[in-house]
Parts: structure tokens; sequence; C-alpha cells
């Protein structure tokens, strides 16, 4: 019987193959928005949040990537009250209105089964203001879920990438699978894959990409402290309550 790390790395032989050219597209889509000056608009809530989380103010990844979100969304600040939000018709509409993302901006919506009110409304308000939407879904997951909002993530969405994540998340046992959760793991591949392969694309166009570096290696206070400058007025969440 295949063991857990087998399973995962299946899963993730499957992700590089159902979504391969869609990471090209969408690494395309992020050079676009941000040489023109857009900044990455990121959401999801419940545990996609953890994706948020690994978008934003990381060591290696893209300076110009705003959290958009709504607290109620958050697990931590009340795991009933997050699940309820997240089923909330208007709230993904209202959260989007809030931080009003606009062309070149882009946005990346993850919710690994992409059927609730908040993810679906976010994608599609953004598309309605002319924002382009990169959803990190899984089909499977999707096809197994409860419909609740008339719709998927994925049908509001430019670029989909298929994280392939089963339905009901877990893996563990493979005859029963009732533990060991894997959508983080293959979300947080798919946005690892999507930044290596945008940055050898900026690379082969001679674009240099504003990326935070980590705080703990020598220059690295001194190259985040020229990005805060760059992108603190229009992200402030880098800078709010300091």
């Amino acid at each position: 019987m295949a063991g857990l790390g087998d399973r995962v790395r299946g899963l993730l032989d499957d992700l590089d193959a159902t979504s391969g050219a869609a990471i090209g597209e969408a690494a395309a889509l992020l050079l676009g928005s941000i040489g023109a000056g857009g900044i990455v608009h990121a959401g999801g809530a419940g545990h996609s949040l953890a994706m948020v989380f690994e978008t934003f103010y990381r060591a290696g990844g893209l300076a110009p990537v705003r959290p958009m979100w709504d607290e109620r969304v958050q697990p931590l600040a009340g795991a009933l009250r997050s699940t309820d939000a997240e089923r909330r018709p208007h709230l993904g509409r209202s959260v989007v209105a809030a931080y009003e993302p606009r062309p070149p901006d882009v946005a990346v919506v993850f919710s690994t089964s992409g059927r609730n009110p908040y993810p679906v409304e976010m994608a599609q308000e953004c598309l309605a203001r002319g924002v382009p939407v990169i959803a990190v879904t899984s089909a499977a997951a999707s096809r197994g879920a409860a419909d609740r909002a008339g719709g998927t993530l994925a049908g509001h969405a430019t670029v989909v990438l298929d994280t392939c994540v089963p339905p009901g998340d877990a893996v563990h046992p493979p005859d029963a699978p009732r533990t060991a959760a894997v959508s983080t793991i293959l979300a947080s591949y798919a946005w690892a894959r999507l930044l290596a392969e945008l940055d050898d694309l900026a690379a082969a166009r001679g674009v240099e990409l504003p990326r935070w570096v980590s705080a703990n290696v020598p220059g690295g206070d001194e190259t985040n402290a020229r990005l805060l400058a760059r992108y603190g007025d229009r992200i402030p969440e880098l800078t709010m309550n300091r």
C-alpha cells in the first residue's frame, strides 16, 4: 500500500500535469500587471487564508501583494463564525468593494472547493471591475461539494490553477480517507511553482521583480525598507499599527 508521502507526491505530479500550462498563463498575467504598476490582491476564507498569508510579506515572495479579506472569515477569530461568513451572500462582493482593485491589478482567489458565495463573489466582483482573476482551486473537490453559490470559483476566473485536491481534502488511509488534509500542501506548491515560473519569465525578459528578502540575512532590512517605501501607500497592511 502506498504511504502518505507517495500519495502526496502523486498529487503533486497530477497538479504539474493538469495545471502546467495554466501556471505559465498566470505568470504572464502577473508579470504584465506588475510591470504596469499593478498590485496583486490575494483572497480566501477559512483555511485558504493560510495561502493569503503565504502570498503576503513573505521572504522570496512578491512585494506588491495586498491581502483582501474580512476578519469574520478567519477561523482563529471564531471557527463557526468563519464557516457562516464564507457561506453568507454579499460578503465577498462587499470585501472587494472595500479594497477597490482596479486595472492593471490582478486578483488571486484561493478556495479548494470554490463553491461558497464568498470566493465566488470575490471573483465575480473583481472581473466586473476589469481585474483578471487567477483561481487556485480543485476541480475534483468542487465537483464533490455542495453548491451554495449557484456556480464555482473556476467558472468566474481568467486562469484556473487546479490543485487536484480530492473531495473532502483528507487522503489517509487510502481506502477510507479521514485524516491528513492536503489542500494547503498542494496550494502552496501551486503558488511556489507560479513564483518560479514568474521568475524565469521575468529573467528572460530582463525584468527585475520586486521581491521581499528575509529580514534574517545581511541586507534584508535595507532591501525591504526600499520596498516598503515603494508600496506602503497602496498596501496599508504593510505599515498599519506601526
